[in-house]
């Protein structure tokens, strides 16, 4: 179960014209991941929800997936979320994120109806036979209303070959000390929730996938380098700093947070796809607050 994917994965937003919210802003978006490599990123994953991956139609995501993997050009791991509503579309798009270079995929569970444990094992074993990159499986209830147990989480990384890595979004740290247990510390999990990163690397987690950075880039890798230096007080120290921060961003969704940061700092992404909306004015005030202040 061990993989080469760690540290701070860095998921970028997927950039829109200004004032054409149906093209895919390529220029942006190369600019996000050369500013998140450069601050020393261990991986870059597009197409998560970040990206809004399950707005674009297929054409965008092939797009942002060929795009982002090439702009990488093996710098650092990448990780293309290739989740969708069917298995058929989940498996083919991972097999074009193999076919374009990509290190790993990372799926999610995206369903209308809620799935049973024996859908989503045959969803996510047909997936990892499909491809021979690793596959990262995602639990976030809080947007797909189903929620993955780290027992069927464990089941999964043990007896699919091709499933290594599991990504935790549920908010529940005992979830993480629970998969570390069950694996006696073999399982790479990673924490995907931003205020639980303290707890979630001092629980074993190897990695935080985060889209702080397309905002914060060298305070969140400044964060890991004290945590894996065990310089805990200091570490402690920059996370309480950066932590309103990270609350903010979500408490809103995401790709309209950042966005709406973005603009605050002079990068313009466009808007998040409707029906999701910028933040107002005041609130995007506060956030440029927030980013000032964590940068401080």
């Amino acid at each position: 179960m061990n993989s080469s994917i760690n540290g701070i994965v860095a998921y970028p937003v997927t950039p829109f014209q200004p004032r054409d919210a149906d093209t895919v802003n390529v220029e942006v978006l190369h600019l996000l991941i050369d500013r998140m490599i450069d601050a020393g990123v261990d991986a870059v994953a597009p197409l998560g929800s970040t990206g809004e991956s399950s707005y674009l139609d297929h054409g965008e995501w092939e797009t942002v997936a060929g795009e982002s993997v090439g702009h990488v050009a093996g710098r650092v791991p990448t990780v293309v979320g290739a989740s969708d509503l069917t298995t058929a579309g989940a498996v083919r798009r991972a097999r074009i994120a193999e076919s374009l270079g990509a290190t790993a995929v990372m799926v999610l569970p995206t369903s209308y109806w809620r799935l049973t444990e024996t859908e989503l094992r045959r969803h996510f074993t047909a997936v990892a036979d499909a491809v021979s990159i690793p596959v990262m499986v995602y639990n976030n209830p809080a947007t797909t209303g189903i929620d993955m147990t780290p027992e069927f989480l464990f089941e999964l990384v043990t007896t699919v070959e091709n499933i290594t890595m599991v990504k935790e979004s549920s908010g529940d740290i005992t979830r993480m000390h629970r998969l570390r247990e069950l694996s006696g510390g073999e399982l790479p999990f990673f924490n995907g929730s931003n205020p639980l990163a303290q707890q979630a690397f001092e629980a074993g987690a190897a990695g935080w996938c985060t889209a702080a950075p397309c905002l914060i880039p060298q305070q969140i890798v400044e964060f890991r380098r004290l945590v894996v230096a065990g310089e805990r007080a200091a570490a402690a120290e920059h996370f309480e700093r950066i932590r309103p921060f990270l609350d903010s961003i979500v408490s809103r969704g995401l790709p309209t947070t950042i966005k709406s940061g973005l603009r605050s700092i002079g990068i313009e992404a466009g808007d998040p796809r409707p029906p999701l909306l910028p933040l107002d004015e005041a609130d995007a005030v506060h956030l440029r607050h927030l980013i000032a202040t964590a940068c401080g």
